[in-house]
């Protein structure tokens, strides 16, 4: 039988199990997928930590590549041997095989290896709805992304720069920073060493940033809507540092009658149209060497546990994937 990744309770990486599970044939509007690689998100620890609440017990992961074994009745999309990734769940890629909705997988192009594919469809599909749609950035402005030595961080500030926009980047380690810098970044700071509120206030002269982007939470919060010059836009959507919480609405008048929002891949990517224009978009500017995808570290799909308790203690950078 095939095996799989599953928890019972919610807490730290040890409620993970490594567990054989029965997979049938597809059902209707389903295919089966044999996974080559899965990929690891920030997303999965809250999954597995409670804060996003699921029905227990639960499978682990939105985010895989592999080859199409068998498709239910009905599937048009894709086919048996087809290469194909996915980064908008349900739940459940960190197994061996699974069935799930065809209508949720992409055709991986040819010149995209698998393990590329189970790294860039969640954290690349992120960036590209953060900077086309949630706030479409224009080449010339100047913007804030928190976290730019991680996964998603690092696609954006290759992508970002090739829209011809300025970055500044911050990150958690003099390592981290100079790694965002060689991606292009045109700015670092290190917020754990220095006041990246006053720095971003250097670098522009006062004039502070039309939006930040930020993925860490409740340590970057306050400071994050400091950075704004009025009518600026916070796009808040992680919480690698904790939940932000407790928010008096008025705090966005009091500075500049800010704009926030807390956007997900699922609202931006919930049609068929919207994930596949999205996954296109990914897939064109992959393809066009513009942004390279860094794959940091590999891990047996059976190790799952390890992935993540490196994950949370913010020591990596990159993206970080689990092979079967």
């Amino acid at each position: 039988m095939p095996k799989a990744i599953r928890f019972a309770k919610t807490g730290g990486p040890e409620v993970l199990s490594w567990e054989e599970v029965e997979v049938g044939p597809p059902g209707p509007g389903e295919a089966q997928v044999r996974h080559k690689a899965v990929g690891v998100n920030f997303v999965d620890t809250y999954n597995r930590s409670g804060l996003y609440k699921h029905p227990l017990p639960s499978g682990l992961g939105a985010e895989g590549a592999g080859v199409v074994e068998a498709v239910g009745a009905g599937v048009t999309n894709v086919k048996a041997g087809d290469r194909v990734a996915y980064g908008t769940g349900p739940l459940g890629a960190y197994a061996e095989m699974r069935n799930m909705p065809a209508d949720k997988l992409c055709i991986l192009p040819e010149k995209i290896s698998f393990e590329q594919g189970a790294s860039m469809m969640l954290q690349g599909m992120t960036v590209q709805y953060l900077i086309k749609r949630t706030y479409p950035v224009k080449a010339g402005e100047t913007v804030l992304w928190h976290a730019a030595a991680g996964g998603v961080g690092q696609i954006a500030v290759q992508w970002l720069k090739a829209l011809g926009v300025t970055v500044i980047g911050t990150a958690g380690s003099d390592d981290k920073c100079a790694l965002a810098k060689s991606l292009g970044a045109d700015h670092v700071i290190n917020y754990k060493t220095e006041n990246f509120v006053e720095r971003v206030l250097a670098i522009t002269g006062g004039a502070k940033v039309p939006v930040v982007y930020d993925s860490v939470g409740k340590d970057t919060w306050i400071g994050s809507l400091d950075c704004l010059r009025t009518r600026g836009t916070m796009v808040s959507f992680g919480n690698a540092s904790g939940a932000v919480t407790g928010v008096d609405l008025g705090i966005l008048s009091a500075k500049g009658s800010l704009y926030l929002t807390r956007p997900t891949l699922a609202s931006y990517a919930g049609t068929r149209a919207d994930l596949e224009a999205t996954s296109k978009d990914l897939f064109d500017v992959v393809l066009s060497g513009k942004v390279k995808i860094d794959i940091s570290k590999t891990y047996a799909l059976k190790d799952a546990a390890q992935a993540h308790g490196d994950l949370e203690s913010r020591t990596t950078t990159g993206s970080l994937i689990l092979v079967p």
